[in-house]
């Protein structure tokens, strides 16, 4: 049996492709004293990576050129010699886009399976689902009776986001890009409105539509014009909060926006940008309030499966061509 790995092959300017991408397969590794050998059972995609692809300064790390991409994977243990895990042992951690990844046990953490089936540990449990908690509850501070939007709200993230804010009893907004996504949002999410930014003619006037009192909170995943529009109907001390921007992620330069600053001026506005380890010493908090919740069937999940390592690339690729519905994922073997 073959070990197979995904690496960076060169820095793509603009949309990556499939040439930014090289795949190679090696021998499956063998482990020391105190390490453990993982096969990758799920393999997530983010949208964060397309910057790691960068070499340009950011919040993480760059990838380098000839090295393996390095994400979220939820795997099983198949051969132990670490005392604290045993074969059969389920596990999440940031490790090496391959079939067969080695640890020392210091980047993974176990999973119980009993809890939520263990995929859950890359999206609602996991990374994203912090993310949309920290951000909202930690920076937006809702309170009941608030106006809440959403950009990219059909995702990972802004699922979750809506969800706990319909919890805190505000109204809740979901922009995303097609009316598929938007009867998702609506009908399965329980958020008050969902436009379709790609299919209105006015996406001002369908905001002022959809929030007659105004934004008190704009939780923004996506950034540049949906962000544009958004900020012009922002409340007395409305907070927004910066989560990402992917809509500026393969432009060859950025866009040149309207300057902000006089609007949170006059309106005593908060904006804030954060990423998940802002907030990692209170990580035990939010899963087990996540936790409760989807056992409770407070919130509930779509994970958009693509089956096979080899489709890996492309089902990255796709996040950018707007394809998935809740959290993206690679189906790499059965548990």
């Amino acid at each position: 049996m073959k070990n197979k790995t995904i690496l960076l092959a060169n820095r793509p300017v603009g949309m990556p492709d499939e040439s930014h991408f090289n795949m190679v397969e090696e021998k499956i590794p063998s482990i020391k004293e105190d390490e453990v050998l993982i096969q990758t059972m799920y393999l997530s995609v983010d949208p964060y990576m397309r910057g790691r692809m960068s070499d340009a300064k950011s919040y993480a790390e760059p990838y380098k050129v000839g090295e393996p991409f390095i994400g979220g994977i939820v795997g099983k243990i198949v051969a132990s010699n670490h005392p604290k895990f045993e074969t059969g042992d389920y596990i999440e951690g940031r490790l090496n886009w391959s079939v067969y990844n080695v640890s020392n046990g210091k980047n993974i953490r176990k999973l119980n399976p009993e809890i939520a089936p263990v995929s859950t540990a890359l999206h609602v449990l996991g990374m994203p689902g912090l993310t949309a908690y920290f951000g909202l509850l930690h920076i937006g501070q809702p309170k009941a009776g608030e106006t809440v939007v959403i950009s990219g709200a059909s995702g990972a993230v802004g699922t979750i986001v809506g969800q706990i804010a319909k919890l805190k009893g505000c109204r809740v907004v979901g922009i995303a890009g097609s009316e598929e996504k938007c009867r998702f949002i609506t009908e399965e999410l329980g958020f008050d409105e969902g436009i379709n930014y790609k299919a209105t003619p006015d996406l001002l006037a369908s905001l002022k539509n959809a929030c007659p009192n105004g934004v008190d909170i704009y939780f923004d995943n996506v950034g540049g014009t949906v962000s544009d529009e958004v900020l012009k109907i922002i409340n007395f001390q409305s907070r927004t909060i910066i989560c990402g921007q992917i809509s500026q992620y393969n432009l060859d330069k950025p866009e040149m926006g309207p300057r902000v600053m006089d609007k949170l001026l006059k309106t005593s506005s908060l904006m804030k940008g954060f990423i998940v380890s802002d907030f990692a010493e209170h990580n035990k908090e939010g899963l087990m309030y996540l936790s409760k919740w989807v056992k409770e069937g407070k919130i509930t999940y779509r994970e958009n499966i693509v089956e096979g390592f080899d489709n890996t690339v492309n089902a990255f690729l796709g996040l950018f061509r707007g394809e998935n519905i809740g959290k993206q994922l690679v189906k790499v073997t059965d548990e």
